[in-house]
C-alpha cells in the first residue's frame, strides 16, 4: 500500500489544540451560544438523522436558512417536520447526475452559500459499487462530496467568507488511502478498510480544499464527532465487528459500561457546529478537529481502546499530509471527470 511520507510542510504545524474551552461533553447548543446566523444559507447533507439532524436543528435555532439534500425525501420530510427555515431537496451522492441537478438548482437561486456541511455517510457496508464501478463508501463519503463541493463552488466563493466542513471519523486510523487500488479491484474487500480510507480521504480533502480556497475566503475543516449513542450509522454492520472491538457481548448487546461512556447526539453534533460557526477558527483552516477543539497529531503515543471512547482521539499524520492531499485531489478529478481548480 503506497503512501507519501509525512512532511513537515505548512499546515501541519497548525494542527494542535488552541484552547477552545470546550471538551468531549460540550453540546451543539454550548458551542453556538451567542452566535447569530441570521441571513446565512447552509447546506447539510444527510441532515435528517443522527448528528446531522441535531446539526440542522442547532443551526436553524441560531437563525440560519438550511437546505437538506436527501436520498430519502419521505424520511427527511418526516424527520424535519415542524422545523422552520428548512428546505428538503433530492440528492443521491452515488449518482453524479443527481448531484449536478441539485447543485444547478441551488446556483440558479443566486444565493451565496455560507456553510457547506458534508455530513452524509455510510459505514461498514457489504461490497457495493456505484454505476461507475467505484466502491460505495468511497463513492458516498468522498467522491460524491468532492463533486458536490466543486459544483457549488461559485456560491461558496460568492459568500466571501465560507466554510466547508467534512464530517470524518476516528475511523481514518483504520486505513490510509490506497492510491494503487482504491476500489478493491485487486485486493480482497474489507469493509473496515474501505471505511477507513474514505475517512482519510475526508481529511485530505479538507487539507487541499483549504489550501486552494483560502485565497477566495473559503476555509475547510474535517472532524471526528466522537463515539455517539443513538445514531443509525452502523445499522448494517455485522455484529461481529462490534464484538471484535470489545463493545458488545456475545448476544449482541452493548456493554452498559461502554454505553454510559458514549456521547449523546447533542454532544456528537458539537464539533460539526463548532467548526462551521466558531469565530475561534477565523483565519485558520485545513485542520482536523474533535471534541470542539483542534486535535493533536497522533505520533503513536496515544493509546486507543474501543471500550474507552475518550481514548479514540488524535489524527494520523498520513491523513493531513499535504502531498497525499494533492495526490488525492488529482485522483478525485480523474475519477469524477471534474476539473476542480478554485
Amino acid at each position: 500500500m503506497e503512501q507519501s511520507a509525512t512532511t513537515n510542510q505548512p499546515g501541519t504545524s497548525a494542527q494542535q489544540p488552541i484552547g477552545s474551552g470546550f471538551d468531549a461533553f460540550s453540546t451543539a447548543q454550548d458551542v453556538i451560544r451567542g452566535i447569530d446566523l441570521s441571513g446565512k444559507t447552509i447546506i447539510v447533507t444527510g441532515g435528517y438523522a443522527g448528528i446531522g439532524l441535531e446539526t440542522v436543528k442547532t443551526l436553524v435555532r441560531a437563525g440560519a436558512q438550511v437546505i437538506v439534500p436527501a436520498r430519502d425525501i419521505a424520511k427527511a420530510s418526516q424527520n424535519l417536520a415542524g422545523i422552520p427555515s428548512i428546505n428538503v431537496e433530492a440528492l443521491d451522492l452515488m449518482d453524479p447526475v443527481s448531484i449536478d441537478r441539485f447543485a444547478e438548482k441551488f446556483l440558479q437561486s443566486g444565493r451565496p452559500l455560507d456553510i457547506l456541511v458534508n455530513n452524509a455517510g455510510i459505514m461498514w457496508v457489504p461490497l457495493q459499487r456505484d454505476a461507475r464501478g467505484y466502491e460505495s463508501q468511497l463513492s458516498t463519503n468522498h467522491l460524491g462530496h468532492f463533486q458536490l463541493t466543486a459544483r457549488l463552488w461559485p456560491a461558496l466563493e460568492q459568500a466571501g467568507r465560507a466554510r466547508v466542513i467534512s464530517v470524518s471519523s476516528f475511523g481514518h486510523h483504520i486505513a490510509p488511502f490506497d492510491f494503487e487500488d482504491p476500489n478493491f479491484e485487486h485486493r480482497d474487500y474489507e469493509t473496515l478498510a474501505g471505511y477507513g480510507q474514505s475517512k482519510t480521504a475526508n481529511n485530505l480533502f479538507a487539507v487541499e480544499l483549504d489550501r486552494l480556497g483560502k485565497a477566495f475566503g473559503v476555509r475547510a475543516f474535517s472532524l471526528h464527532p466522537g463515539s455517539v449513542n443513538g445514531t443509525d450509522l452502523g445499522r448494517v454492520a455485522p455484529m461481529a465487528l462490534f464484538q471484535q472491538m470489545g463493545t458488545h457481548d456475545a448476544d449482541g448487546n452493548i456493554y452498559p459500561e461502554v454505553a454510559r461512556k458514549l456521547k449523546t447526539v447533542p454532544q456528537g453534533a458539537a464539533t460539526t457546529v463548532w467548526c462551521a460557526t466558531t469565530p475561534q477558527l477565523e483565519e485558520m483552516g485545513g485542520l482536523y478537529c474533535e471534541n470542539a477543539e483542534v486535535a493533536e497529531i497522533d505520533h503513536g503515543d496515544i493509546e486507543h481502546r474501543y471500550d474507552e471512547p475518550l481514548t479514540l482521539r488524535g489524527v494520523q499524520p498520513y491523513s493531513i499530509d499535504p502531498g497525499n492531499a494533492r495526490r488525492l485531489w488529482a485522483l478525485s478529478e480523474e475519477m469524477t471527470g471534474i476539473t476542480f481548480r478554485p
